[in-house]
This record gives C-alpha cells, sequence and structure tokens, in this order.
C-alpha cells in the first residue's frame, strides 16, 4: 500500500518505527579531528569518510521523520542504508507534511526524538534556513549538483523531484483530464482531488503554482492558481478528500493532481487491483520542484545525519530514488559519467522542454500569497 506525502498515513511495514521517549539529546561525538559531529561541514572535518561511518556507527540511530516508504521509493532507501552501515533508523509519522517537519524541529529541540533530518518542499526548505534551524554540510557530490538547486553553504540541498501530474482512474472516467483547462469539464463533477493542503504540504503547493502557470500566472504571479482551485470548488468539481492510495482504490479520488512520481508508481499497483491510472502532465501547466535535504542544527545524532545525507547523494541513493520514479538532482552528471542506472531513467514520464524554476524570494511571495487565500477560496 501507497502512503502519500500530503501525507496520509499508510504502511509502514518496511521501516523499522520507533517512537522514542522525551528525554535530553546525547551529547555529539567528538571525532578524531577534535571536531564535533555537530559542527562538522563536511567528511574531511571528520578525517575523511570512514571516519564519519565509525562515528555515525558509534551512534548507532537515526531519526527520520515524514518519510512515507512508497514516496520516492524511501521504503527501499532506509532499508538499504540499515543494512550497509548498520544503523537503526527510527521512523516516525511518515504521514507528516513539510510544515509539520519544521514544527517538530522548534518543539522538540534538546531532545532525543527530535528529527535528525528533514526531507521537503522548496518553500519549506526555503524559510527554515532563514528561520537558522539547519546546519550547513556539504556532501562529497556537492560541487555536481546545478547552481540554484542548493544553498551555497549547504543548509538545504535539492535531491529528487518530478513534475506536477494529474491521475486518473480510466476504468472510472471516461475521458480522462490532460489539462488543468479540462478538469473545469462538468463531466468531472466532485472528482478532482489534491495531495494535501497547499498550505502545509509541498505537492500540494506545487500543483496550485502548476494551476497558475496553466490559467496566465507565473512564478511571480500564483493567484491565478489559487482562483483556479475556487473556480474548480464553484463548479462543483473540486473534492477535498486528499489523496491517498486508499482513497483511490476505493474510488473517493478518481482524479488525483501530484508528483509524476507518485502517480507513475500508483500505477502498477493499482492495476493488480483492477485499476487502470493513468498518468499526464497537464500540457498547460508543466512545473518542476524538487525537494531537499537538510539536517537539524540540534540533530540528536549529527553524525548520522550527515553520513544519511552522504548515501543519499550518492550513485546508489540516487538510482533509488530513480527506481522509485523520481528525477534524482544528480541525474545529469550521472548521466555524463556512466553511473546512471540507464533502463531506470527510461521508465520516467517523459516530458518536453527544460524545467524551470522559482526563486527563493519568489517561493516565499507565492507561499505567503497562499497562507492568506487559500482557505477563503476553498471554504468560502
Amino acid at each position: 500500500m501507497f502512503t502519500s506525502r500530503a501525507r496520509a498515513a499508510g504502511s509502514a511495514a518496511v521501516l523499522t518505527v520507533v517512537i522514542a521517549a522525551c528525554g535530553a539529546a546525547p551529547s555529539a561525538q567528538q571525532t578524531d579531528t577534535s571536531v564535533t559531529a555537530a559542527t562538522a561541514t563536511s567528511a574531511a572535518d571528520f578525517g575523511g569518510f570512514d571516519k564519519l561511518v565509525e562515528a555515525a556507527k558509534k551512534e548507532g540511530n537515526l531519526h527520520v521523520i515524514a518519510l512515507p516508504p512508497d514516496w520516492a521509493n524511501y521504503g527501499e532507501i532506509i532499508e538499504k542504508f540499515q543494512a550497509k552501515y548498520g544503523i537503526k533508523i527510527e521512523s516516525e509519522t511518515p504521514d507528516a507534511a513539510s510544515a509539520d517537519e519544521i514544527n517538530a524541529v522548534k518543539t522538540r529541540k534538546g531532545q532525543d526524538r527530535a528529527p535528525d533530518v528533514l526531507d521537503l518542499g522548496q518553500s519549506f526548505a526555503i524559510s527554515g534556513a532563514a528561520e537558522g534551524l539547519f546546519a550547513p554540510y556539504k556532501v562529497q557530490a556537492f560541487d555536481k549538483i546545478p547552481e540554484g538547486q542548493k544553498e551555497p553553504a549547504g543548509l538545504w540541498v535539492n535531491d529528487y523531484g518530478g513534475y506536477v501530474s494529474i491521475g486518473c482512474d480510466a476504468k472510472k472516467i471516461t475521458n480522462c483530464p490532460t489539462s488543468f483547462a479540462d478538469l473545469l469539464k462538468p463531466e468531472y463533477k466532485g472528482k478532482v482531488a489534491l495531495n494535501g493542503n497547499p498550505t502545509k504540504s509541498g505537492s500540494a503547493f506545487a500543483g496550485v503554482y502548476a494551476a497558475a502557470i496553466a490559467s496566465g500566472g507565473s512564478f511571480d504571479d500564483i493567484q491565478p492558481g489559487i482562483d483556479f482551485f475556487k473556480k474548480l470548488k464553484d463548479a462543483g468539481n473540486y473534492n477535498p478528500v486528499e489523496t491517498t492510495p486508499a482513497t483511490i482504490e476505493k474510488g473517493e479520488t478518481q482524479i488525483s493532481i501530484d508528483w509524476d512520481y507518485n502517480n507513475a508508481a500508483y500505477a502498477p499497483q493499482m492495476a493488480d487491483k483492477g485499476i487502470d491510472w493513468q498518468v499526464n502532465v497537464p500540457s498547460d501547466g508543466k512545473y518542476f520542484q524538487m525537494y531537499a535535504q537538510a539536517i537539524n542544527k540540534d540533530a540528536p545524532h549529527p553524525a548520522a545525519a550527515r553520513l544519511w545525507q552522504e548515501y543519499l547523494y550518492s550513485a546508489e541513493g540516487q538510482n533509488l530514488f530513480l527506481k522509485g520514479f523520481a528525477r534524482p538532482v544528480l541525474l545529469p552528471a550521472m548521466t555524463a559519467d556512466g553511473t546512471a542506472d540507464k533502463a531506470l531513467a527510461e521508465k520516467l514520464p517523459a516530458v518536453e522542454g527544460t524545467p524551470t524554476f522559482p526563486s527563493p524570494a519568489q517561493v516565499d511571495a507565492a507561499k505567503a500569497k497562499l497562507a492568506g487565500g487559500w482557505d477563503a477560496a476553498i471554504s468560502g
């Protein structure tokens, strides 16, 4: 069963789930180079990668939050990391949203149940860095990551991403929509859902941004996207049920606006249940976004947190994201050096053109506009 990162809860059987009791965070491990793990900005500060591994193994644990096992293949990523390094991953609340991750960092400061690392929608990564919540760290592959996909000091670094897409149960919907304009048609009354609330969820935020682009807006103007969803609601087409695999299986969300890697991953699993789940990147609203990784400045397991980052940006970790239909940030570099899995890359949904990205200032402005207008548009 899939989970959705709105994030609706689902099976997390592949994870080692441990909800630790409240308590004081363990002190950061001292490395051989007399630099504490909590202040290390690269593997070199530990005396090299092998010393980082030693320090992380000594800590023995990593606490993560908001990582659904079937979101971008996180279940397998977690399993492989645990097997490779012998570090137990405590995975809490896989259904949490990006906003919940930020809140956990703030409210659990000094506790051993604070999240060590975060996987965040772009807008939340930017705001969290601005609030001083993250530790700067540059993974070994840092220089290969394109400019604009990382905060210069490594406070956050984009990792994987995808396009906003429209998933559709083709056995229940005669003509699956291929554009945002299609979604306003009377035949889709009560059927168009989002994966979450855009003021809390990165995927839903992107859905509104894509709708804005499709409706004459831009990175500087998300208001047409808010207006679009108001029109969708007024037409009776908007479905307030947040998409999960369970709602798809039950027929409660027959059309879902979500990342292409989520919708693409649903398809083979839903086929086993007799559901023909089709995926289209909307022709009038192509929007690509990446999720970012960050390390909690007050991580209770600072060495393990840094080793986790190194793993995610290794060729092994990046190919595991690719296996989950997500587009890893290092895919261009790995394609060039031959380390990308070509067979997996060929399975990605085809999209024409080169993606462009909003600036941090544009994302902040869009987030503020949504915070002030979304509830009024949908509940008003």
